[in-house]
């Protein structure tokens, strides 16, 4: 199976899928959308220059519904945990935690949300609810300048141990790491130059999102507005929203993606809706935030506020 799954992949011959697999097997990154059920692999969105270098796939990947596997959603309530992992010494800005709490506790019940009402697991189609289940500050340093997935799994699991937090099918733990700290998942994929945040799962379903600071490069992971005063929130919080409604509709990558490997945000990747006068495309509870749109089955498009 891949390492990774990456956003709008060129088309794939069987026989190149093969070689693919093959390439996977023996630890390479691959580049080209394909199926990702097997635990502990990610999911990553692309950083902005690795989307329009893959315009052309990007696009055919619109023209195809996401189609269901048979396997879990986050079908009731969605309960999300903010992990801050920073370090004494290292540097967020001021508002960056208390807006990204904030946009958790706005998206349920938001139009956005909504938009995953369409999509079912066998035991019935995913509500629109979602709440922060509380939030966590880790000041002890890093490891190394560099983390790896099983490091940012580690601080998953400590913060699950300090807090007395629960794994589920339903509990979404996020870990948002300090400017300039990198996360590579080998030597050659790593966060600012080849993705953004990603997605996955350990163990008995836990399920967990890596969300380095994107106000480190924000030409790779920035958004173009800042409808909170703050670049560096508004940016993350979009990745999050990203990871957010891909990890609902597809927590263990075998419930809802297309033909390509396309999860609900892949297919929508760095594609905004009409700004308001604050700068954002959306507002939920008299707040502002500027989030890509995602997949709508039911228009074959991309949207704000579904199905």
């Amino acid at each position: 199976m891949r390492r990774m799954i990456i956003i709008a992949g060129t088309a794939l011959t069987c026989a190149l899928a093969a070689l693919l697999v093959v390439a996977a097997l023996m630890g390479n990154t691959v580049e080209a959308a394909a199926l990702d059920t097997a635990p502990g692999l990610q999911h990553a969105l692309r950083t902005r220059q690795n989307q329009q270098n893959t315009a052309a796939p990007a696009r055919a990947a619109r023209t195809n519904n996401l189609t269901y596997h048979n396997g879990p959603t986050m079908r009731t309530t969605s309960t999300t945990y903010a992990i801050f992992w920073v370090p004494t010494g290292s540097y967020v800005s001021s508002t960056y935690e208390s807006l990204i709490q904030r946009y958790f506790g706005d998206v349920g019940g938001s139009g956005l949300y909504n938009n995953n009402t369409q999509y079912s697991d066998t035991t019935g189609h995913i509500i629109n609810s979602s709440t922060l289940g509380g939030s966590y500050v880790d000041t002890s340093a890093y490891p190394s300048g560099t983390l790896t997935d099983a490091q940012v799994q580690q601080e998953v699991s400590k913060a699950m141990t300090a807090k007395g937090w629960t794994a589920s099918i339903t509990h979404l733990f996020f870990v948002f790491t300090a400017k300039g700290e990198n996360i590579c998942l080998n030597s050659s994929t790593c966060s600012f130059t080849y993705f953004c945040a990603y997605h996955s799962h350990f163990g008995s379903n836990t399920l967990y999102a890596a969300m380095p600071y994107t106000g480190t490069n924000l030409a790779a992971c920035g958004v173009s507005t800042s409808p909170n005063g703050d670049i560096d929130a508004d940016s993350t919080i979009n990745v999050t929203s990203h990871e957010h409604m891909e990890a609902v509709t597809d927590p263990l990558g075998s419930a809802w993606y297309d033909s390509r490997g396309n999860e609900i945000g892949d297919k929508c990747a760095w594609i905004f809706g009409t700004l308001n006068a604050a700068g954002g495309d959306v507002t939920w509870n008299g707040h502002n935030y500027i989030v890509q749109k995602e997949w709508d089955n039911k228009i074959s498009g991309c949207t704000l506020t579904g199905p």
